[in-house]
């Protein structure tokens, strides 16, 4: 009988042993990443308010998205328009992605002299997001043009150029 009980604490002894070892357990997990096409932006076409008559008085020209100036203050827009366009940008990248659109706040012109004008207030189509439907997509980007009362006759232009930033959403 003594022999039978030591066999039996024997065997519970090495059970507890063994359950104590088995009680960690390892789960695996595999990792993964999916490179997508870099979002992209080219300049498809500057802006350009045209020409511009000035008087005493301070005005503005506001150029729309879709390349339709109107005008406030001291400012006429002459029977010669002179070339008129919104600001294009061509964004590519993963189709059917969503995307964000950052304007400049503001963005100076000179005529290489003293004489400068702000461009303020810029709006796009689309406004503040977009979407890459077949992976690409045209931005068009109008602006207000601020002039001075009897600002300087001459061409106006910053060849630095104003930034418009997009990221994926």
């Amino acid at each position: 009988m003594k022999n039978l009980i030591a066999v039996f604490a024997a065997i519970v002894l090495v059970a507890g042993l063994t359950a104590t070892a088995n009680a960690q357990v390892t789960g695996t997990a595999t990792g993964s990443a999916t490179i997508i096409t870099p979002i992209a932006i080219t300049n498809a076409g500057n802006m350009n308010f045209g020409s511009i008559a000035v008087s005493a008085t301070a005005g503005t020209v506001v150029l729309s998205p879709a390349s339709v100036r109107s005008i406030t203050g001291g400012v006429t827009l002459p029977a010669v328009t002179g070339t008129v366009s919104a600001a294009a940008f061509t964004v590519t990248g993963l189709g059917s992605s969503t995307y964000s659109i950052q304007l400049p706040s503001s963005y100076t012109i000179s005529d290489g002299a003293s004489h400068t004008m702000t461009v303020n207030a810029f709006t796009s189509t689309p406004s503040g997001t977009g979407t890459l439907s077949s992976g690409t997509q045209t931005i068009q980007v109008g602006a207000t043009l601020n002039v001075a009362a009897s600002q300087a006759a001459g061409s106006y232009t910053n060849a630095t150029g104003f930034p418009v930033i997009v990221n994926y959403n």
